[in-house]
């Protein structure tokens, strides 16, 4: 039965319609938007700190590691739900290369520059300090990502102030970043390999990638094979959240005649139409989800020693202090040499702020921290107090640059 169908057969459709189904998707259009997704994301995160520091701390850590067939309920959120958030990401990366902010090597310039900074600077720092600690060394990735979410939920909140070729800018660098991370994780954090998996990992992708050409637009075969793609690929040792990635560059941007989507018309758009659904999706389900499950940090027995500790500092400078001087340094350096032009009706002073605003290192940087230290914890919560310490530094700096450099430029 059609989903319309119910609601007719007892007629009450104008009835639901109005009470239910159009508020839920009112509700819906509204916790996805950027802004108001980043700020979900915060909360959550502050509600898993709470619970762990409260007295259900200890049921919260426990229900975490809850086995449900082959996997615990956090290795289900971070391998299983997580692939869906790559899937996104995967989506997004396609979708510039063709045809958005960075369809053309002019277009990449500024933004491509700017985001190898700021992965750069950020993994230098953090090796500086943690040169001589061990196992701690293994981070050095942790800081080198920026939350999109996060960073274009804060632009957002200032509105008309930041100039929308910044906006632009601060996305195209955000999704180059993401990019830069998704190499990181599959060269520099996969411990050891299954071969015969790898293998059928590889077979899988191919006949995606065969279905793209024979001119496959329903996504129902894409997201099957992307099924068992993962299963594969968790079990070759490769991150399983990687296979969201791989599916998304297999699915079709253009339509069954060959042409690009045009006006934001997704209706004959594979990738289109399944970015749109995630959209909705991700921001209120998986990173929320995410967020709560990994931003827990139990306060007790943390002292000084922990906020001072090598990780816990490489982490924090690195977002607050590293991205700020990779990114601004680059644009600026490229803007001087005449490498690249500064986004339209964007002053140095704002692309100062928005380059604090890419210190915002949540959902990637936990994501990358779990992977950096599987058998530590004790480094683990040093990289989380890390992590929000400079997020939160580097959020609040780049919102009063903006707000300060809006009002002078008015």
């Amino acid at each position: 039965m059609e989903p319309c169908v119910l609601p007719r057969v007892f007629g009450y459709s104008v009835l639901i319609k109005t009470l239910v189904w159009r508020p839920l998707q009112r509700l819906i259009d509204f916790m996805s938007g950027s802004a108001t997704g980043g700020l979900v994301l915060m909360g959550t995160a502050a509600l898993a700190m709470v619970v762990a520091n409260s007295p259900l701390g200890p049921a919260y850590f426990d229900a975490l590691h809850v086995e449900l067939g082959p996997l615990s309920v956090l290795h289900w959120i971070n391998d299983g739900l997580m692939a869906i958030f790559f899937l996104l990401v995967g989506l997004e990366i396609k979708r510039e290369f063709i045809d958005g902010e960075l369809a053309s090597n002019r277009l990449r310039i500024l933004p491509g520059l700017a985001a190898f900074g700021g992965m750069a600077v950020p993994a230098l720092i953090y090796l500086a300090i943690n040169w001589n600690s061990g196992d701690a060394a293994n981070g050095w990735a942790i800081p080198s990502a920026t939350d999109i979410a996060f960073a274009l939920g804060v632009a957002a909140l200032l509105g008309s102030r930041v100039p929308a070729s910044l906006k632009a800018f601060l996305a195209a660098l955000a999704i180059i970043d993401d990019l830069g991370a998704v190499i990181i994780i599959a060269v520099f954090y996969t411990p050891g390999l299954d071969l015969l998996y790898l293998g059928l990992s590889a077979a899988v992708v191919a006949a995606m990638a065969v279905a793209n050409r024979l001119g496959v637009r329903s996504l129902w075969p894409y997201l099957t094979l992307g099924v068992v793609l993962w299963i594969c690929v968790h079990a070759s040792g490769v991150h399983a959240t990687l296979a969201g990635v791989a599916t998304a560059l297999c699915i079709p941007l253009r339509d069954g005649e060959g042409r690009l989507p045009s006006d934001g018309d997704c209706t004959h758009s594979p990738l289109l139409r399944l970015e749109h659904a995630l959209h909705r999706l991700v921001p209120i389900t998986v990173l929320p989800l995410f967020g709560f499950a990994n931003a827990g940090i139990s306060f007790a027995g943390l002292g000084v020693d922990a906020w001072l500790a090598s990780t816990t500092l490489g982490v924090g400078l690195g977002l607050a202090v590293g991205k700020l001087v990779g990114v601004f340094g680059t644009s600026w350096l490229a803007v001087r040499l005449g490498w690249a032009e500064m986004p339209r009706e964007a002053s140095t002073v704002q692309l100062l702020g928005t380059a604090l605003l890419c210190g915002i290192g949540f959902t990637m940087s936990l994501f990358i921290g779990m992977l950096a230290f599987p058998t530590h914890p004790e480094l683990q919560d040093e990289a989380k107090l890390g992590i929000l310490a400079g997020s939160v530094l580097a959020g609040l700096a780049g919102w009063l640059v903006l707000r300060t450099a809006s009002k002078r430029a008015g």
